[in-house]
């Protein structure tokens, strides 16, 4: 809540409009610039009346389901095989989730589901550290350092920090 709002937004009667602004970043939809109005406006009739005539949505109705315990379990699993380096299992991961257009697996999902629960986790072998002493480098130094280093680059160093903060 903005402490400057005396009544909630949404009210009938004191309440402020909404304004949507749809801009693009990273060539995805980026809305971050919307905001409430500044001016208290209260519904006009005609809005009262179709909201008296059809009622209002419920927005909670529109959001997706929430994953259950097992989901949240194969997400996790997935995260983690993606993480090692392992491809997409389709006979593992595919009867909770699948790529658009690729077939749904057919048979007892509860079957498999126990086999990954079953399976043990592939532990990966310590990676030999060589003991150095780092010498802090210049800002200038280090930012232009990361921006010169390729993307693939980047993301193997961000996969090799997630790994080592799960051993």
């Amino acid at each position: 809540m903005d402490p400057e709002m005396e009544e909630l937004p949404t009210d009938f009667v004191r309440g402020v409009d909404f304004r949507i602004k749809k801009t693009s970043k990273g060539g995805y939809a980026d809305y971050s610039t919307s905001q409430w109005s500044r001016r208290e406006r209260a519904l006009t009739d005609g809005e009262k009346a179709a909201i008296d005539a059809h009622g209002m949505y419920n927005l909670n109705d529109f959001l997706p389901k929430k994953p259950s315990d097992v989901e949240v379990k194969v997400i996790q699993e997935m995260f983690e095989a993606s993480v090692n380096g392992e491809a997409y299992d389709p006979e593992r991961f595919g009867q909770y989730f699948r790529a658009p257009g690729m077939s749904a697996p057919t048979g007892d999902p509860n079957k498999s589901a126990s086999a990954p629960a079953a399976r043990p986790a592939p532990t990966p072998a310590p990676e030999p550290v060589a003991e150095t002493v780092a010498q802090p480098a210049p800002a200038a130094t280090t930012a232009s350092a990361s921006e010169d280093k390729p993307s693939s680059e980047r993301a193997n160093d961000i996969l090799a920090m997630i790994r080592n903060r799960q051993s």
